[in-house]
C-alpha cells in the first residue's frame, strides 16, 4: 500500500459544503476516468484552494462496496459492505451511489469551483444522483433550532475515532462514512412546545446543555446515539449540514458520520429506527424522514495519489 496519509476526515467544521453522490457509468473508459481523477484530486484541491488560502478548502472521496470491486478489486477493506436498509418504526433507506465527494470550505464559491472541476475532469464517466449544498446556520444549529455536533470528539480523539489502525492493517489510515439526507416537517416540529422538543433531542434548545439523565427520556436522540461497548464510549465525527429549498418547502439535514468502523454508526441507526429496546425509537424521526442512505470507504490520500503514476 502507498504511504499512510489520511484524507482530511477529522478537519474542523466549515461554513459551507457540497455533497456529491455519483454512480460510475458502464465501461472501461468510465472506470479509468475515475482512477485518473483519484490521482488528480489533490492537485485540483490545491489549485482551487490557492485562490483563497484562508478558505480551508478540502475534499474527501469515498467508494461504495460495489464500486470498490469494479474499480480496484482485491484486496478490499474488511468491513466494507453495501448500506443495509433498516425497516423499523421508520425506515432508513438505501439509495444508489458509487462515489461520495464531501467538499467543504469557509466559502461556498470554493466548494462550487472544486465540485465543478471534479465533474469536468470525470467528463461524463459518472452520473450525479444527488447534489446537496450545505450551509452553516447561525451558531452551528440545525434547521430544527438545536446545536448540532456538540459531542464531536476533537484533536487526537477525533483522529482515533475515525482512523483505521491495526484491525485492518492493509487499509490503516482509512475511514468509513455513512451519508444520509433527512427532510424535516418543520411545521409540525415548530408546533411542539419547546420542552417537548428538548425531551426528544435530549438537550436544552437555547443553551445547548444536555438534560440530566433523571429527566431525559431513554428515547432521546442523544441517548440512543450514544454507543458504549465494554465500558468504552465509541465516538464518531459528524459534519452535518443544513440544506433547503425555500421555494419547494424543503428543509433538511445532511447527516455525514465518519468512523474507523461502520459498526458503531450502524448501531446508532438501529437504535434510532428500531429502538433500544425495540419500539423505544428516536421520536425525532416522527418529524425527520431519511430519503437517501449510503456507506462508503475513505481510502488514504496516498492510495488516491498512487493513481497519478
Amino acid at each position: 500500500m502507498p504511504s499512510v496519509q489520511s484524507q482530511p476526515v477529522a478537519t474542523k467544521i466549515t461554513r459551507a459544503a457540497i455533497f456529491l453522490v455519483a454512480t460510475v457509468n458502464d465501461g472501461d473508459e468510465a472506470r479509468n476516468a475515475v482512477r485518473v481523477l483519484c490521482g488528480k484530486l489533490s492537485g485540483l484541491v490545491r489549485a482551487v484552494g490557492f485562490r483563497a488560502l484562508d478558505g480551508d478548502l478540502s475534499c474527501v472521496m469515498g467508494f461504495s462496496s460495489g464500486a470498490w470491486d469494479r474499480l480496484f478489486g482485491a484486496p478490499r477493506p474488511k468491513d466494507l459492505h453495501p448500506f443495509v436498509e433498516i425497516d423499523g418504526v421508520h425506515k432508513a433507506v438505501s439509495t444508489p451511489g458509487d462515489i461520495l465527494f464531501h467538499v467543504r470550505a469557509g466559502r461556498m464559491d470554493l466548494c462550487f469551483a472544486l465540485a465543478a472541476q471534479i465533474i469536468a475532469t470525470l467528463d461524463g464517466a459518472v452520473t450525479v444522483v444527488d447534489e446537496t449544498h450545505g450551509f452553516n446556520y447561525f451558531d452551528d444549529r440545525d434547521l430544527i433550532g438545536f446545536v448540532d455536533g456538540t459531542e464531536n470528539p476533537v484533536g487526537q480523539d477525533a483522529i482515533d475515532s475515525t482512523t483505521i489502525g491495526a484491525e485492518d492493517s492493509g487499509f490503516a489510515g482509512g475511514s468509513y462514512v455513512v451519508a444520509q439526507k433527512y427532510l424535516h416537517d418543520l411545521k409540525a416540529w415548530n408546533a411542539l412546545p419547546i420542552e417537548q422538543q428538548e425531551a426528544i433531542i435530549g438537550r436544552t434548545k437555547l443553551d445547548d446543555i444536555e438534560l440530566d439523565d433523571a429527566v431525559k427520556p431513554t428515547s432521546a436522540h442523544n441517548a440512543l446515539t450514544t454507543i458504549v461497548e465494554n465500558g468504552e464510549e465509541l465516538d464518531i465525527v459528524r459534519d452535518n449540514m443544513p440544506f433547503g429549498d425555500v421555494g419547494k418547502g424543503e428543509f433538511g439535514t445532511y447527516f455525514i458520520g465518519y468512523a474507523r468502523s461502520p459498526h458503531r454508526i450502524e448501531q446508532m441507526l438501529q437504535n434510532m429506527f428500531v429502538g433500544r429496546p425495540p419500539g423505544n425509537y428516536d421520536r425525532l424521526l416522527d418529524f425527520s424522514r431519511a430519503i437517501t442512505g449510503g456507506l462508503f470507504f475513505i481510502p488514504t490520500a496516498g492510495f488516491l495519489d498512487s493513481f497519478g503514476d
